[in-house]
């Protein structure tokens, strides 16, 4: 798929990845781009630089995402892709001593943020990119979706559970000619990164958003399923599939190593 001449929707686009993502479609022609964050200031900002439109919007919130859809439409025309961006680094403890946690909040939190905003999306695009023959989804995830993210069950629980659903997404609408990608890079430079504790994903060549902003729109061009910044992670994911208990067991050892250093 080619952005330029689109309408292109991306979430969580105030800062980090979704901003990058904003300029990077503004270059390569998109007729719109429109930026929905809950961060409204930082979300007009942005949108400003990219002859875009703001809207506040929490994922979370099916009304939000209703409402970005239905007023993106009317005013600027069909919606080709939907960047399903927003994301939060919630819920990391090196330190905790059961990864069922003490509270459901932030397994739910993460739960409406990581896996409801993209069921949102689909549950109102779909009808639509269906009637006019196709569309797009484009969905952030994270390696951890792919692999594991030590420090933080819900991270990971979660992350795991929107790669599923994103490929049934592309499976159940192969035939209606809507395509899926998905996005998931390690260690970014971004405000998230910066907010947790220290473990695997950082040190392990960190990418500026603007390297992953390029990654997403080539995998976009490409019509790409699994689009990785980081190419290492496609030899993570061979090594856990060859033989998950030692990877199991080797992740452990990370975790261990990540409890030690943080416990200093």
């Amino acid at each position: 798929m080619q952005v330029a001449g689109k309408v292109v929707v991306v979430t969580g686009g105030a800062n980090g990845i979704g901003r990058a993502l904003c300029e990077a479609f503004h270059r390569a022609g998109a007729a719109k781009v429109i930026v929905a964050d809950l961060d409204i200031a930082g979300a007009q900002a942005v949108a400003a630089s990219v002859d875009g439109a703001a809207f506040k919007c929490d994922v979370g919130q099916e009304k939000d995402i209703v409402h970005v859809i239905e007023e993106t439409e009317r005013k600027f025309g069909p919606i080709a892709l939907f960047c399903s961006n927003a994301g939060i680094g919630g819920g990391f403890d090196p330190m905790s001593e059961n990864a069922g946690g003490a509270s459901d909040e932030p397994f739910m939190k993460s739960w409406a943020i990581h896996v409801m905003a993209h069921i949102y999306a689909a549950r109102h695009l779909i009808p639509r990119m269906k009637a006019r023959g196709g569309g797009y989804f484009l969905n952030t995830i994270s390696a951890a979706g792919l692999l594991s993210q030590v420090g933080s069950p819900a991270y990971s629980t979660t992350k795991h559970a929107a790669v599923g659903f994103a490929e049934n997404l592309a499976i159940s609408h192969k035939a209606d000619g809507i395509k899926v990608s998905i996005l998931c890079p390690q260690g970014v430079d971004t405000n998230m990164l910066r907010s947790i504790p220290k473990g695997p994903q950082s040190g392990d060549g960190d990418l500026t958003p603007e390297q992953v902003a390029r990654d997403a729109l080539a995998g976009i061009e490409q019509e790409t399923f699994v689009i990785l910044p980081h190419p290492q992670v496609l030899n993570y994911m061979r090594k856990k599939t060859e033989n998950y208990d030692r990877w199991i067991s080797g992740m452990a050892k990370i975790q261990a190593k990540m409890r030690e250093d943080f416990g200093k």
